[in-house]
């Protein structure tokens, strides 16, 4: 891979001039005059002084050359709804979602929370604030109140965009009393709420604070909006993720850098060409719904489907006839989806011609070989993982086939994308390992590269310990993740080093389920742990202690327990969060010092040895634990 060793070398060698050469790939309205400002450690300021717009990267720019080509493709197959949006009908309707959020009082620098389906408009909402320099921050709709309501008071938005209902196979969910609680719940109170009406579900809409967005639209059909020219190091958006505590998050992202990360990672990882169409199966509550469903396809000139449904409705055919009718070249999903399907008719995939997919593209969570290969034998196109976070935007390990083709290891991501430092380090002595298959924590080198995190949401103390101070003695960025490298530079992730669990891709806190759970009258203590599940890749599992054990000797008791503190998880964090079960013990194990020991707990629910158990309290909670688990 020399092409590509020496344009990775010379990313992290000449760092300036590299990342001056990819700011050419997006408009500038006043150039740069410094790449990179690292003179405060680790914050990193990319592009400074320079003043560009993300939606007039996305939309804004193509106009010219390709204003009626496809942009934005809507499906639900819930909804049974199609819509396709050229360049220049989704500029106007981000113009129509622009002024109605200024007609609201939204000015540059506040915040626009997005609690929305996936349907179009939350796309037109996330481009609207671009647009006029607010900062959205996007909630996954799945999250119930009391996670809406904590991520309502710390981003205080001066307007919720939101709807009456989304729908998940067939069922729908009413957003709009969800909303009314978590805003109920919040100490700060939003000055607007504006609502798309599905027609899906009855709203109480509250006088003076909610408001049509169809009214507001038809106010504003011919509306211009011209963009807000700000400054690179802009905030464009915040973005909830889950952490070693209870309390949420808000990855914050700059504008220019995150632009020129897009628009480099379109060209050079996935191969993008302006016309052919991207389709990404993510959410746009998540990382990936931000930088490749909304952001990056647009930014290279490629129509992106935007797809509200399930990948087995009405059949596992679906996502493939999508790929026919649309020409789709390039798809980005999931481990599990991947898994789901799997389990399906296989003739659904030779039903149609996907003859123009040029590649898939996995993340989100670890990739097994097996699923790898079958997906790979089934469709007959490149599998190229990818590892990245929340945190950085957009891929830390991949392949850069736009650079260098090179071959995928099945199990593996990747190598080092440019830009990214990566370094192998010895948990205990903080020393680097470089050689071949050394499993350590998986860090990066100051400065992140563009795109990447400028700090926590008005929490730069968090920043700075959470990520860049929790290996002793070295300011690097912790992934919190264990991996090994081979001999040919291609890591392996392991798994995380910290108490965050992967379920189906969804990236949860066991602290934030702890919390929930501990909120029922009857829970004395509890430990959720994540354990290996070979669909959703992990579960997480709750072992608790009951206040009063008197009754549960009997297995209604039991099972009625379990059924009402998973209710109260799902009330308080929604279903994405609840456990798959709820174990009753009589203690929990923990070391002399009282610390819980949750990784012991994982490998007996895995069937691994749970390692020196020297420091623990009482060998008989950890076999309490065994005996539930292998029932």
């Amino acid at each position: 891979m020399t092409a590509y060793a020496d344009f990775y070398r010379r990313s992290i060698d000449e760092r300036d001039a590299f990342w001056a050469e990819q700011a050419a790939l997006i408009d500038w309205k006043t150039q740069p005059t410094q790449i990179c400002d690292y003179s405060k450690p680790p914050f990193a300021n990319w592009y400074v002084g320079g003043t560009t717009n993300l939606c007039h990267n996305a939309v804004d720019r193509h106009l010219a050359k390709r204003g009626d080509q496809n942009a934005l493709i809507f499906v639900s197959t819930e909804t049974n709804e199609e819509r396709v949006y050229s360049f220049r009908e989704l500029h106007a309707e981000v113009q129509r979602m622009a002024a109605s959020l200024l007609a609201l009082g939204v000015k540059k620098g506040d915040r626009v929370l997005i609690y929305m389906p996936m349907i179009a408009e939350a796309a037109f909402a996330m481009l609207a604030c671009a647009r006029i320099g607010a900062i959205h921050s996007v909630v996954f709709g799945g999250f119930a109140s009391g996670a809406l309501a904590s991520r309502i008071e710390d981003a205080t938005p001066h307007v919720v965009v939101s709807a009456d209902a989304g729908s998940r196979g067939g069922k729908v969910v009413p957003y709009k009393p969800l909303l009314d609680e978590a805003i109920r719940l919040s100490a700060h109170k939003p000055a607007a709420v504006l609502l798309v009406d599905r027609k899906l579900a009855t709203m109480d809409l509250t006088a003076g604070r909610d408001h049509d967005w169809a009214t507001l639209r038809e106010q504003h059909l011919n509306t211009v909006v011209p963009c807000e020219w700000v400054d690179s190091t802009h905030i464009s958006y915040t973005l909830y993720t889950s952490g070693t505590t209870g309390k949420p998050k808000g990855v914050q992202r700059d504008t220019g850098g995150y632009a020129v990360a897009l628009a480099a990672s379109m060209q050079h990882i996935f191969e993008a060409q302006p016309g052919e169409t991207y389709f990404s199966t993510s959410d746009i509550g998540w990382v990936v719904g931000h930088s490749y469903i909304v952001y990056g396809p647009l930014i290279a000139g490629m129509a992106t489907i935007m797809y509200e449904g399930l990948p087995t409705r009405p059949d596992a055919g679906i996502w493939w006839h999508l790929v026919e009718k649309y020409k789709v070249t390039r798809m980005f999903s999931a481990p599990t989806a991947v898994r789901v399907l799997k389990k399906q008719d296989p003739a659904l995939l030779k039903k149609y011609d996907i003859s123009s997919l040029k590649a898939l593209y996995l993340a989100g969570e670890p990739l097994d070989e097996t699923t790898a290969q079958w997906i790979s034998d089934s469709l007959g196109v490149p599998i190229i993982d990818n590892y990245w976070q929340t945190e950085t935007g957009w891929p830390i390990l991949t392949i850069a086939n736009g650079v260098q083709k090179a071959p995928s290891k099945f199990g593996s991501p990747g190598v080092p994308m440019y830009g990214f430092d990566v370094r192998l380090i010895d948990e205990n002595t903080g020393e680097e390992l470089k050689g071949a298959n050394q499993k350590g924590v998986v860090t990066i080198e100051g400065p992140l590269p563009p795109g990447c995190l400028q700090t926590v949401w008005r929490d730069d103390a968090r920043f700075v310990s959470t990520y860049w101070k929790s290996i002793p003695g070295k300011l690097v960025y912790n992934t919190f993740d264990w991996g090994i490298r081979d001999e040919d530079g291609y890591f392996f992730i392991l798994g995380r080093t910290d108490d965050v669990i992967n379920v189906a891709g969804h990236r949860l806190g066991t602290r934030e389920i702890e919390e929930s759970i501990s909120s029922h009258p009857n829970v004395a203590e509890v430990a959720v742990v994540g354990v290996a599940d070979q669909l959703k890749g992990q579960v997480a599992m709750a072992f608790v202690v009951a206040k009063d054990a008197s009754a549960l000797s009997e297995d209604a008791a039991r099972l009625k327990l379990e059924g009402d503190i998973m209710k109260v998880v799902d009330g308080q964090l929604g279903a994405v969060a609840r456990p798959a079960r709820v174990f009753f013990v009589n203690l929990l194990p923990k070391t002399r010092s009282g610390k819980l020991l949750r990784r012991a707990i994982q490998a007996v629910c895995e069937g691994r040895d749970p390692g020196d158990l020297t420091t623990m309290d009482d060998p008989g909670a950890l076999q309490q634990v065994r005996q539930l688990f292998t029932k």
